[in-house]
């Protein structure tokens, strides 16, 4: 582990626009555990990155000055991009979509590839604020497959909200990569927080197909092995997940902290509730 150094470092910039929050739902996603993120954060650090961004949760509450949004998933990476680039051409888009079952499936079935970015875009928006728990799973194809979910009345374009979106992507790297490229980019002082798909708590809860190849636990040992390097070159680091032993056993050389998280994506719904999650930091 390594000890808090408070030189050559840049702090946190106050907003000067409103703030975004996350445009997408995200499994796994952070809102609710925001405050202990925010608490376990260093002191101070030179430059973000996320490399597992998915709905970018503490991205947006933080809107660090220089940041760095990578994900292995392309259309969510294309996504973000496009919005930061035209997002006006995301919400005419957007607009036209509508929440019924049919048109859902209908928009869920167009090739991708046949879409302007634009397009692609509020496909993507779309199928996420109306589809399953907001649940992004592709099949071996690498096709969306997500069922149609039942809302009460899902917002499908919020218009103030994706223009703060456009605004703080502004000068941000997004780049659609693996997370081991931040082995070749981050510096000591640099803060790197990492939210993998989770190792799941049973077999019912293995919800980790993001990518057609999934996310199991060889690459969980890969990703434990990049967050040693980093931890020698004087990086912080903070590692959400899952809380099984596997994760304790891997990180016991660092600070672990046990959280409670609500999760809704279960194929048992009698499953679904509060479970215990880990935020491992290198630096406390």
């Amino acid at each position: 582990m390594i000890s808090v150094v408070k030189q050559n470092v840049v702090e946190l910039p106050t907003a000067s626009f409103d703030s975004p929050k996350p445009f997408l739902k995200w499994v796994g996603g952070k809102r609710q555990l925001m405050d202990h993120l925010v608490a376990a954060l260093p002191a101070h650090f030179n430059r973000y990155f996320e490399p597992f961004v998915g709905g970018g949760a503490l991205f947006f509450e933080l809107q660090p000055v220089r940041a760095f949004l990578w994900d292995s998933n392309e259309e969510l990476i294309d996504t973000y991009i496009t919005l930061r680039d035209d997002v006006e051409g995301v919400i005419r888009h957007l607009k036209r979509h509508v929440y019924q079952k049919e048109h859902y499936y209908e928009v869920r079935a167009k090739r991708v590839s046949r879409l302007s970015p634009q397009g692609r875009a509020a496909r993507m928006i779309f199928l996420n604020r109306t589809g399953f728990n907001g649940l992004y799973r592709v099949n071996q194809r690498g096709e969306f497959n997500v069922p149609f979910g039942r809302h009460a009345n899902p917002r499908i374009c919020n218009e103030q909200n994706l223009r703060a979106v456009s605004k703080s992507l502004i000068g941000v790297d997004l780049r659609a990569t693996s997370f081991e490229a931040v082995l070749k980019n981050a510096r000591k002082g640099d803060f790197i927080y990492l939210d993998p798909p989770y190792i799941p708590l049973s077999k019912t809860s293995n919800f980790v197909a993001y990518q057609k190849h999934g996310f199991g636990l060889d690459n969980q040992e890969v990703l434990a092995d990049v967050i040693e390097q980093l931890d020698q070159r004087g990086c912080y680091i903070m590692l959400s997940n899952s809380d099984v032993p596997w994760m304790k056993k891997r990180y016991r050389k660092f600070h672990i902290e046990k959280v409670s998280a609500s999760r809704n994506v279960n194929s048992k719904a009698t499953a679904r509730g509060h479970v215990g999650e880990l935020i491992v930091t290198n630096y406390r």
